[in-house]
């Protein structure tokens, strides 16, 4: 009889050591999905969407598009630049703002294109799907829009980017100065399998997160 108790004193500590355990990694997984956060950019507006709270506003650079040895990406430039010193003028790559370079956009023409950096709480990915305007199950859409680029003319590459369905300009910021520009992507049947696809047709695109 004695022993039987000790055994069940035993099995009861194990347990309670267990429970414990359990909570208090329960506790550390909570503590670390409240800190777990993404950061990613709406292209084409100056605030961000409802679900993430703005890490800066600002306005699109990037090198010019005629340019040969021209860097791909589009930056989202802050309004608040430090500067530590002067280079030598020499061999350097030049930053140029961006700019709307089609009607595809109503009026937008030659406009100066804004940009928001955002941050998302609770999510560990982020992800920009092309050819969509909706997320996949399990994601939460950030924003949609329609997928842009250089013109295939261009001498200078440009990545991809989803500019966003509703597009501002930046004001006072319309002059033509060409630079990073901004054009809706559209499909090319082929390689390209039609259908689903359709030639000529611009391609949507969606961030979404997870």
């Amino acid at each position: 009889m004695v022993k039987f108790l000790l055994v069940s004193e035993v099995v009861v500590s194990l347990i309670t050591l267990v429970v414990a355990s359990c909570s208090n990694n329960d506790q550390k997984t909570s503590t670390l999905d409240s800190g777990v956060a993404i950061t990613y950019t709406v292209w084409g507006r100056k605030e961000c969407p409802n679900n993430s709270s703005l890490v800066y506003s600002g306005s699109v650079g990037g090198s010019y598009y005629a340019h040969s040895g021209a860097a791909a990406d589009y930056l989202c430039m802050p309004p608040d630049p430090h500067y530590r010193k002067k280079t030598p003028h020499g061999q350097h790559a030049i930053l140029y703002g961006g700019e709307y370079d089609s009607y595809f956009i109503p009026n937008a023409d030659g406009h100066d294109v804004p940009c928001a950096v955002c941050r998302r709480k609770r999510v560990s990915t982020v992800l920009m799907i092309p050819g969509k305007d909706t997320c996949y199950q399990g994601w939460n859409i950030e924003y949609y829009g329609y997928l842009n680029a250089h013109d295939y003319r261009f001498s200078a590459a440009a990545s991809y980017v989803c500019m966003h369905v509703h597009p501002e300009f930046r004001r006072g910021g319309r002059h033509n100065y060409e630079g990073k520009l901004f054009h809706p992507v559209i499909g090319s049947c082929g390689s390209l399998p039609c259908p689903p696809y359709v030639n000529g047709y611009p391609l949507t695109c969606v961030v979404c997160s997870k």
